[in-house]
């Protein structure tokens, strides 16, 4: 090994080493038996299918019953592992930081006595069978890289409760981050937008509105029914088609997405040969933006309703993955003049998305994410912090990981990434090189329990599954809830 190659691999040691040390330092209450089942998650053999498995491996030298200890009563600073996770190196787009939001379920169709579950809906291979299913959503907010991987930078997590409105918590949940980013310094003065994508689910027009005052360009894809505007004519324009004078007014034409006959000729058109999907052709049209009413999302604004414009771009690709029929895709973006660089950036970033759903299959596949079976929720967000810092220290330890694959899988070609779970098969090797803050357990014996034959005189309660706080749906309900 060349002298540069052994000095980079003693830098990510330093660097998982200072990466170990401060999660734990984000743990308080039972740190070291949390500590301890994080390494158990990450040098298990296979996929994790029950959390006290974990305590029979060699890394988890406590008993059974400190492992549920710790999600139970444990205590973890979130605020300070967001930071910590912030602070890492950030991959980029050309020096361009693209993040992405999306909505994962941890279904519990099956637990009547745990609160705070929603109807959480679930995708099936078609849209008849698609399901609606209680569970805890939670969104996931990652940094994605620009090459075609199964690897994210997964830099936060919150679960939707009852009460909350999903979009307002996303907007919260974006502003937090990229405050966070301009904090750590990833990004400065000068530096291009950071740009978040996202998928239909989200009222991309609204968070472009909310997060106006903040560096970010939002690019969100639309439902192929939505009926945009076009701009506002100017004043000399509109005097020309009605000399006999009148209001002018807020927006122009209709644009149908369904109907091509209301489309202008596009303002950018580009065209580029892709390995994965034949041709690609886009096509772009400039300061196009919804026609706002007062209802539903907006019913609560103040003064008149504003004009989002943004960019609209229509993506053809001869054909998917397989050679399945690619239908068009409809993209918003809430950047406006846009070029046809910029047009062909968009489009490309948005289709990176698509990795953080490898991200939550490694989540609930390998790491058993959704596996433990406990009853309170905070527990649940306390694991899936865990599992969080488990994929963090996967990323971190690829470098380090030599390839330890199976006779029937593929070998990875030279110079390209380990997959995670072939990382994690290697970290138990790694792991004796790097720092364990945590403390050896001291000896001890389990308490009394329940006296036999005593029966439970306390039965838990049964919570209902759904939203408990509706949102009014017209001005005239806002006002007598006033």
């Amino acid at each position: 090994m060349s002298v540069l190659a052994s000095a980079g691999r003693q830098d990510v040691f330093a660097e998982l080493s200072r990466f170990r040390t401060a999660f734990y330092g984000c743990l308080s209450a039972r740190a070291d038996a949390f500590f301890e089942l994080t390494d158990a998650l990450l040098c298990a053999d296979g996929p994790t299918r029950t959390p006290v498995e974990l305590s029979l491996l060699a890394e988890h030298q406590r008993g059974y019953g400190s492992l549920y200890g710790a999600l139970n009563h444990g205590r973890l600073n979130t605020e300070a592992l967001r930071d910590l996770l912030i602070s890492l190196p950030m991959p980029r787009f050309e020096g361009r930081i693209v993040l992405t939001v999306d909505v994962s379920p941890w279904l519990r169709s099956d637990a009547a006595c745990s609160p705070e579950r929603l109807f959480c809906h679930v995708h099936g291979r078609s849209r008849e069978a698609a399901q609606i299913i209680p569970g805890w959503p939670y969104s996931i907010v990652a940094a994605l890289s620009a090459d075609r991987t199964s690897w994210t930078q997964v830099l936060d997590a919150v679960r939707l409760g009852p009460v909350d409105d999903a979009a307002a918590v996303t907007a919260g949940q974006l502003r937090a981050t990229v405050e966070r980013l301009i904090t750590a310094g990833q990004w400065q003065h000068g530096d291009q937008d950071v740009l978040v994508v996202m998928d239909a689910g989200y009222d991309v027009m609204r968070l472009a509105w909310v997060l106006r005052d903040l560096p970010v360009e939002l690019v969100g894809r639309l439902r192929s029914d939505r009926v945009l505007r076009r701009p506002a004519p100017s004043l000399k324009e509109y005097a020309q088609s009605y000399p006999q004078g009148g209001r002018p007014p807020r927006h122009g034409k209709e644009f149908s997405l369904a109907r091509p006959a209301s489309w202008p000729e596009p303002s950018v058109v580009t065209v580029n040969d892709t390995p994965r999907y034949g041709k690609a052709k886009a096509r772009a049209w400039d300061r196009l933006h919804p026609k706002l009413q007062q209802r539903s999302a907006w019913i609560d604004h103040d003064g008149e309703l504003p004009v989002i414009e943004g960019t609209l771009i229509r993506l053809n690709v001869d054909h998917l993955p397989g050679d399945r029929e690619a239908p068009p895709v409809w993209l918003w973006s809430s950047a406006t003049g846009a070029t046809p660089d910029d047009v062909d950036f968009v489009w490309s970033c948005y289709l990176r998305r698509f990795d953080l759903e490898h991200t939550f299959r490694l989540f609930k596949q390998s790491l058993g994410w959704t596996r433990p079976r406990v009853r309170d929720p905070q527990a649940a967000d306390r694991w899936t912090w865990l599992v969080i810092a488990a994929h963090t220290q996967l990323r971190l330890a690829a470098p380090l990981t030599t390839d330890r694959r199976k006779p029937w899988e593929k070998t990875t070609r030279p110079g390209e990434t380990l997959t995670p779970t072939r990382v994690r098969r290697g970290f138990r090797h790694i792991r004796p090189h790097l720092a364990c803050p945590a403390r050896a357990p001291k000896p001890s014996r389990p308490g009394p329990g329940r006296p036999p034959g005593s029966k439970n005189r306390h039965p838990t309660t049964r919570y209902d599954v759904g939203k408990t706080l509706k949102r009014p749906a017209t001005l005239t309900e806002r006002d007598q809830r006033c």
